[in-house]
């Protein structure tokens, strides 16, 4: 029997609605508006687009969006002093910058440089350092709904086998702390990983987030699994495909999410949730 789909899309719209009324709550308790600056950095067409999507979800969840689109030939020093600014500003709760950045500037300089108050990515040391030690504060925005689409389906992950393909600082790593925390045992796959398809057949719980369009196939997947993908890839008549041969899994898998309609929706979604967090800390 195929397996259930894990629709991003909806579980997505269930946490902004909820996000929503969480904000409505927030306003009228403390008059505090929960605030979020985007800062993106030239004209890459797909960061358009991203920043495109995360200002229509938090304009429709009544948060507040400072917008700060500049030209790709801004210095690292100029950039800087944006993100010292919007640090200072009380209407921000939560600061986005959209990777990727131009290549005269450093963008590990740039996310350190935000406040870990304000890390709505989740992506300064500070924050890192606490997801490890197991006392997060921002969680990155993809691994934190990825665990959400697990928990939706019912099953626990306490004891289970995971598996992530992929040790990205920004999915991989973090997720797989995620679900750690949560007692599963994990094992980390990379490029150099010796009979990867062996190991993705023994995981109850499987995270592709590699890159490479459809290279999850059917049969490196245990029978009754759940299958998340994060990767978005591409193809050349415009279709987007993620890291899972979608047709060929589904027949084996027990759960698995789209592309698109999956992880995406959902790292907006907690984007969301960590901005209306900050601004619950800074009300307290």
């Amino acid at each position: 029997m195929p397996a259930n789909i894990i629709d991003g899309k909806r579980l997505a719209q269930e946490i902004r609605d909820e996000i929503g009324r969480g904000v409505k709550a927030l306003e009228t308790q403390t008059g505090v508006c929960p605030g979020l600056a985007v800062v993106l950095v030239g004209e890459d067409p797909a960061s358009t687009v991203y920043v495109k999507n995360k200002k229509k979800a938090c304009e429709a969840a009544g948060l507040y969006v400072a917008d700060h689109h500049l030209s790709a030939k801004m210095s690292q020093t100029e950039l800087l002093q944006l993100i010292q600014q919007l640090n200072g500003d009380h209407k921000v709760h939560g600061i986005l910058v959209q990777l990727p950045l131009p290549a005269h500037v450093e963008s590990h300089v740039i996310l350190n440089a935000v406040s870990p108050d304000k890390d709505a990515d989740g992506f300064h040391p500070y924050n890192v350092g606490r997801l490890v030690e197991g006392a997060p504060v921002f969680v990155p925005c993809t691994p934190k709904g990825i665990i959400r689409m697990i928990e939706s389906t019912g099953e626990p992950v306490a004891g289970k086998r995971a598996v992530v393909v992929g040790r990205s600082n920004i999915v991989g790593k973090p997720v797989a702390t995620l679900l750690l925390h949560q007692h599963a045992t994990v094992t980390i796959c990379h490029s150099r990983t010796r009979d990867l398809p062996a190991l993705c057949r023994e995981a109850d719980i499987l995270v592709a987030a590699i890159g490479k369009s459809r290279f999850i196939k059917g049969d490196m997947v245990k029978d009754g699994a759940i299958v998340i993908d994060v990767g978005i890839n591409r193809l050349d008549d415009g279709r987007l495909v993620g890291d899972v041969d979608f047709d060929q899994v589904r027949e084996r898998a027990g759960w698995i999410s789209p592309v698109p309609g999956g992880v995406g929706p959902m790292t907006i979604a907690m984007l969301l949730a960590n901005t209306l967090e900050g601004a619950r800390r800074t009300a307290r």
